[in-house]
């Protein structure tokens, strides 16, 4: 069945398989496609947007993910996971003269929030992190769990000492590492695994003592992807003195170059059974998911960092036991047969639909903050008889008066929360990582905008001023405000920071933490997929564009045969990929990459 999407009036496609799995869970079919129903759930989920404002409880200062200007009720973590307040205290009845929606948003208002996204009770010595779990002496780290002493960074499970690195997984002393599985000492490397004492290098597997290499695989002592003695490596590195920071950005442009020239496969993944995607590990059935392991059975998930997590789709962010979930944000801890709905976890949270920050809590429908409650509507509990009857009324009130928004797209049951309902403006959540707009274009959509307030620092040594090697930094350097080379924003160094990049030996960064951030986020593939064929063209690769005037790109490949074509004939394999064609990179297909992974 082909659909049109009323947000960006494409069409899409909704299969048998789909079909199947609305029925199983009673759904109707999505009137969104795929890409806005993951902008929209994305629009709800403020991972980095910090601020300073007074808990609405206690009154003291506290870190929060609500600007000053948020008209919500917020609570510092200690209050709001304190027995001090019950959410059943704000009940409403429920209206059925009035949408749905409309009375939820009332409820929005009134409900108290917690500071932070987080597993407050097992963070320690980790204030200023946010959706994470387990932490130990982080510091600006998100969407994280079972790390310590890790800085700047995000969607990490298990990583240790390391600093401005993102979708890392069991991997200790690393620094600005994207997307690596069980490494040792990897710096400016990018979808590495099992590897050690590597630099600058990409697409590495078991190797070790490797410097700006591609595609290889149980090496040890390569320089440029040459092998050498350990006597001549030594001296190579040596050379590239990457104390400096000016010889470090040399570094980083010429090994960019030079992984251009060699092939990618259309798709990161590993130890995965009929799944596509991109960055989908240890998963099986599991479709058009993005950055995501553990899934069984799982269809446009993104973000899922812990197993298991089955019978899911239009899921983002989680997993730890998560089944039977549909268009939720945020959702994991056991969570079963959660829908429409956003920060829903702990055990036994059971029957959820169109409720946010429940915890531990059953038969729940339009509910805030509620915890270890069964049974209730808009706040209020019923009994189970009362709660099933009424749940249907609401549903078909619901359908027969929707919630029609200002750019007249029409919400009944069945899709995910109104842009409206957002706790966040647009530019304060994860909706601008992957679908990044101008202001302009935010307020075109329908969507808020927030002009964050930035504070007024002195900034007393600018960018172009730092000391350009490490050797020459002591620690009155934090004493310092430092100016951001890229946005001008004043930022400052912390000890544990200072710390790691003296082990590392690498200089000070010129940017700020969110400049770092972003710029790391743009080398990642965004969950937009499209249907190319292998650029394999028999002993050659296709001759793929470049920019800057410089040579195109064609990869002369190894001289292995490539199954299933033979060697002077072009690849006929396809597949979805999120790598667009107007991409510099070559991709090839699974076979034909392996083969040349030497």
């Amino acid at each position: 069945m082909t659909q049109e999407c009323q947000n960006c009036k494409t069409k899409f496609e909704i299969t048998e398989d789909d079909m199947h799995f609305y029925d199983k869970i009673s759904v109707p079919a999505p009137t969104f496609c795929p890409e806005c129903r993951l902008q929209r759930r994305l629009m709800i989920r403020n991972e980095r947007a910090l601020y300073k404002r007074d808990c609405d409880l206690c009154g003291k200062s506290m870190i929060t993910i609500f600007s000053p200007d948020n008209p919500h009720i917020v609570y510092c973590e200690p209050c709001w996971w304190s027995d001090k307040w019950g959410a059943e205290e704000y009940a409403t009845d429920y209206d059925p003269n009035r949408n749905f929606f409309e009375q939820f948003h009332e409820l929005q208002k009134k409900v108290p929030y917690p500071a932070l996204i987080n597993d407050y009770l097992f963070n320690t010595g980790s204030e200023y992190v946010n959706h994470t779990g387990e932490l130990k002496n982080c510091y600006l780290v998100f969407n994280a769990d079972h790390c310590e002493n890790v800085l700047y960074s995000s969607t990490m499970t298990k990583v240790k000492d390391s600093m401005d690195v993102l979708g890392l997984t069991e991997s200790e002393l690393c620094y600005q590492d994207i997307s690596c599985f069980k490494c040792y000492q990897t710096f400016y490397c990018e979808d590495c695994n099992d590897c050690v004492d590597i630099y600058f290098s990409k697409n590495l597997g078991n190797c070790q003592n490797c410097f700006a290499c591609a595609n290889l695989k149980n090496k040890k002592y390569h320089f440029f992807n040459q092998p050498m003695s350990k006597e001549d490596y030594e001296k190579k590195v040596k050379e590239h003195s990457l104390g400096s920071s000016k010889a470090t950005e040399k570094t980083k442009k010429e090994t960019d170059d030079f992984w251009k020239k060699y092939p990618v496969k259309f798709m990161h993944g590993r130890m995965n059974q009929n799944s596509s995607g991109d960055y989908v590990f240890e998963s099986k059935n599991a479709k058009y998911c993005w950055m995501a392991k553990f899934i069984e059975d799982g269809k446009y998930c993104q973000w899922v960092t812990m197993p298991p997590c089955k019978d899911v789709m239009d899921y983002t962010e989680w997993g730890d036991g998560a089944e039977l979930c549909y268009e939720t944000v945020t959702v994991g801890a056991g969570a079963n047969s959660v829908k429409f709905s956003f920060a829903c976890w702990m055990p036994n949270s059971v029957n959820i639909e169109y409720s946010i920050f429940t915890r531990s809590s059953q038969n729940m429908f339009g509910c805030v903050g509620m915890y270890k409650k069964e049974n209730s509507i808009l706040n209020k509990q019923y009994s189970k008889e009362e709660f099933e009857k009424l749940r249907e009324k609401i549903i078909a009130d619901m359908n027969k008066n929707p919630y029609v928004d200002k750019k007249s797209r029409i919400w009944k049951y069945g899709e995910f929360f109104p842009y409206d309902l957002s706790l966040f403006a647009y530019n304060e959540t994860s909706a601008d990582d992957i679908f990044p707009l101008s202001k302009s274009e935010i307020e075109d959509h329908g969507f808020r905008y927030y002009d964050r307030h930035q504070g007024k620092y002195e900034i007393t040594l600018p960018a172009e001023k730092i000391p350009d090697n490490i050797d020459e930094i002591n620690e009155g350097i934090l004493n310092e405000v430092l100016g951001c080379g890229k946005c001008g924003r004043a930022f400052k160094l912390v000890k544990a920071e200072l710390d790691l990049l003296k082990r590392f030996g690498f200089s000070i960064p010129r940017k700020c933490y969110e400049c770092r951030m972003r710029e790391r986020w743009a080398r990642i593939n965004t969950p937009r997929f499209y249907r190319r064929k292998c650029q394999c063209a028999g002993e050659t690769s296709d001759q793929q564009p470049t920019t800057n005037n410089q040579q195109p790109y064609k990869y002369t490949n190894t001289g292995l045969s490539h199954p299933p074509h033979k060697d002077d004939e072009h690849c006929p394999n396809e597949f979805q990929t999120s790598y667009s064609p107007q991409r510099s990179e070559i991709v090839y297909c699974e076979q034909c990459y392996q083969q040349e992974v030497v």
